[in-house]
């Protein structure tokens, strides 16, 4: 797995030096665990962009057409027919994997860090718990997943919760 990660804003740098835990490698370590989980046939490259509310405010109104900060935000690189199924049709590999690595390309993620601080304190959980759950949450997005109906919902928070569970990233630690 190719994982890159960028940090776009000052905040950006500044929580991934600040925090008690090592930021890529948690959001690595979830990262993997998801496509363990769902038994991604492929090597696979990721792109993270570490920004704080601003920078994914403007982001969701470029992309979503919606002018408000959030937490995360995904952009999966594969239509997937069924969630969590890695069928690729022949006509669309080249424009799935990397030509120079061979390794599928599956999305990318931006995270606000000030909503990982934010969303936190507001759970009342660890900041690496929160990385954790919308590293989790952002990943499954790639991997085809969705809640806008209840029972996608549930599937994808069992999804999550699972994965934290597996790392053993409780609301505790």
């Amino acid at each position: 797995m190719t994982f890159y990660i960028e940090k776009d804003t000052e905040e950006a740098e500044i929580f991934s030096k600040t925090m008690t835990f090592h930021v890529e490698n948690i959001m690595e370590s979830v990262a993997l665990a998801v496509l363990e989980e769902e038994a991604c046939p492929y090597e696979v490259q990721v792109n993270i962009l570490l920004t704080d509310n601003a920078g994914i405010q403007e982001f969701n109104r470029k992309y979503r057409e919606l002018d408000q900060e959030t937490d995360v935000l995904s952009f999966p690189n594969l239509e997937f027919t069924h969630p969590g199924v890695f069928e690729i049709a022949p006509q669309q590999e080249a424009a799935c994997f990397d030509p120079d690595s061979g390794e599928l390309v599956l999305g990318d993620i931006i995270l606000s860090v000030d909503k990982v601080r934010e969303q936190a304190v507001s759970y009342g959980h660890s900041e690496k718990r929160e990385l954790a759950f919308l590293t989790a949450h952002s990943m499954l997005h790639l991997c085809g997943y969705d809640h806008l109906e209840a029972e996608e919902a549930a599937i994808m928070e069992a999804k999550q919760n699972k994965i934290l569970e597996l790392l053993n990233i409780t609301r505790d630690n």
